[in-house]
């Protein structure tokens, strides 16, 4: 059982942001102090990708692990209430974004997904972001 009330809840989710959230803005720092600049949530390109370096034909996707199901990762756990509902949605989710990376790689594109729990800690992150700067730069 949840523990907030339907209402409770609605409110919560309809505060989750889809673009420019806090994984996103960090990374999109540290890139620009290193040198990088970038587009971001380009509309011309499939999954309107959360960073796109032209320079470097390479685009990022920034993923929360429960919305786009990070295999293995604990906050990729479906809720306890309207399971079948919610598999559903998630699953159209991972289904839509292997169609995107698929496009993106057959436009010519070098494709990186981030996940949110990579980054979510100050010490995992930097350890991350310093292997995404030499995977861009040595793709």
């Amino acid at each position: 059982m949840d523990k907030f009330s339907k209402e409770k809840r609605s409110d919560i989710m309809s505060h989750v942001r889809g673009k420019n959230t806090k994984p996103e803005e960090a990374i999109r720092k540290y890139l620009f102090s290193k040198g990088f600049r970038y587009r971001k949530n380009d509309k011309r390109y499939p999954g309107k990708p959360d960073i796109v370096l032209p320079k470097y034909h390479t685009v990022i996707f920034v993923n929360g692990c429960f919305w786009h199901q990070h295999p293995g990762c604990k906050s990729a756990a479906l809720p306890e209430t309207n399971r079948d509902y919610w598999k559903a949605k998630l699953q159209r989710n991972v289904e839509r974004d292997a169609v995107q990376i698929r496009q993106l790689e057959e436009m010519g594109w070098y494709v990186i997904v981030l996940w949110e729990c990579e980054i979510s800690s100050k010490s995992k992150r930097k350890e991350r972001l310093i292997s995404l700067v030499n995977e861009i730069e040595h793709h």
